[in-house]
C-alpha cells in the first residue's frame, strides 16, 4: 500500500480534523490513499461514519503511542 498523502491533525479538536480531511480528499484522485494522524478522540467514530457517507474506504485504524490514532483512507 502506497500512501499518497499524510495529513497531520495531531493537537486539533473537532471539527478541524474533519474539515481538513474533507479538503485533502477533494485534492486526491480515485484510488489514492490518505494517511491521517490525529489525537482528537472523536475522530475514531467520526471518520468511519464520514467514509460511509462519502463512499470512501477506511482501510485501517490503528492506535499509536501518545494517544495518536492513524487512519488510512482510500478515495473511491
Amino acid at each position: 500500500m502506497e500512501i499518497t498523502q499524510t495529513l497531520d491533525c495531531k493537537g486539533l479538536s473537532c471539527p478541524m480534523p474533519m474539515m481538513k480531511l474533507a479538503k485533502a480528499m477533494k485534492g486526491l484522485k480515485s484510488g489514492d490513499i490518505l494517511e491521517m494522524l490525529g489525537t482528537d478522540p472523536g475522530t475514531k467514530s467520526d471518520i468511519p461514519k464520514w467514509c460511509e457517507k462519502t463512499g470512501n474506504t477506511l482501510l485501517e485504524a490503528t492506535e499509536l503511542s501518545g494517544g495518536v490514532t492513524r487512519m488510512i483512507i482510500q478515495k473511491n
